[in-house]
């Protein structure tokens, strides 16, 4: 079967109505593309930039994100949802209209200083890549990095961008006193399918070079082996995991692809697309991991799913850490240097 007609470059190929703003009229992006998937880079004022995470399963206590929106276009992204916020969709303007932060170091370093924070490891990235395309002209990410390094903090990053080797300098100085966590995403070795399941992230081979680069200099990395979207990739578990190990991932962990909220129709709009003949099989295994659902939203459940499909995920992602990973591990960060340096940090205010 033939692929129906898409726009290159971009994974949603439409906008789903935003509830918060269900009236807005949205032209068709594939008889008006001009208008529709330009990026475009709105420069803001944040309130606020370091945020808490309830969520027992994220993995993460702290997290803060310089952009909102992201042009990395990777069809599952979870944060699709969060754009509707801001009165846009979650679809094509989730990857073309991409809030920039303008203020973000201001407030990092403001968080920072407070009398009452005690050191406690902050993840850049905890909605969209801090690396993504905008970094390259605003470079607020690395801004941010040079503050945690001079402050001594802990800070844990998540990318899929090979833009992260540009701080190379400042990744190193952390390491040194282990005060940064890499977490690399990493999803397919297929070329063909991350075009246009990631379309405007980093190739397989480039990540893995990012994990090789960043390893041999002693930056600490894990290998998110995520999401596995069953029918999809996870026949490529294995092989992704011996590939990142190769490369020097010191432990890799593994998320199930669920289609919460917005992300429901613009997946199956995708999918439906791009593998006609394979779609409903998709569909149907991600069904299997979510008690008959695209998505579960229960914690404890909604990351790793249930039921067969998922256990024998888990099964295999435990083989490859068995059969790659033995002996491995991050090592902890350490929160002592900040409290040291707390005296002469609150000097530049």
């Amino acid at each position: 079967m033939e692929e129906i007609t898409s726009i290159k470059g971009r994974g949603a190929q439409f906008n789903p109505v935003n509830p918060f703003d269900p009236t807005r009229h949205l032209k068709d992006p594939l008889t008006d593309p001009e208008e529709n998937i330009k990026t475009k880079y709105l420069e803001v004022e944040a309130k606020t930039i370091v945020n808490p995470v309830p969520s027992e399963d994220v993995g993460m206590e702290w997290s803060m994100n310089p952009y909102q929106g992201c042009e990395h276009g990777c069809i599952y992204c979870y944060a699709r949802g969060s754009h509707q916020y801001w009165g846009y969709s979650g679809g094509l303007e989730f990857e073309t209209n991409i809030q920039v932060k303008m203020n973000t170091a201001e407030l990092l370093l403001r968080h920072l200083s407070k009398k009452s924070w005690d050191a406690s490891p902050i993840v850049m990235s905890g909605n969209t890549d801090c690396y993504q395309p905008a970094e390259a002209k605003y470079k607020i990410t690395r801004a941010c990095l040079e503050i945690f390094r001079d402050l001594r903090h802990p800070v844990g990053i998540i990318t899929k961008n090979s833009m992260i080797l540009r701080d190379l300098d400042i990744l190193k100085k952390l390491a040194k006193d282990n005060l940064v966590h890499v977490n690399v995403s990493f999803t397919t070795l297929d070329e063909s399918l991350r075009q246009v399941m990631e379309p405007r992230t980093a190739t397989a081979q480039k990540r893995l070079e990012v994990i090789r680069t960043l390893s041999d200099n002693g930056i600490p990395v894990r290998a998110m082996i995520a999401p596995i979207i069953p029918g999809l990739t996870d026949s490529e578990i294995l092989p992704m995991i011996k590939a990142v190990a190769d490369a020097g991932a010191r432990a890799i962990s593994h998320i199930i692809v669920r289609l919460n909220g917005v992300v429901e129709p613009i997946f199956i709009d995708w999918v439906e697309r791009k593998y006609p003949d394979r779609a409903e099989r998709i569909l149907n295994r991600i069904r299997d991991c979510h008690g008959g659902e695209l998505h579960n939203y229960i914690s404890g459940k909604r990351m790793k799913g249930e039921g067969n499909v998922s256990e024998m995920i888990a099964q295999q992602v435990a083989l490859g850490r068995k059969l790659y990973l033995q002996d491995r591990e991050i090592p902890p960060y350490n929160l002592d240097l900040f409290k040291e340096y707390r005296p002469g940090q609150l000097s530049l205010f």
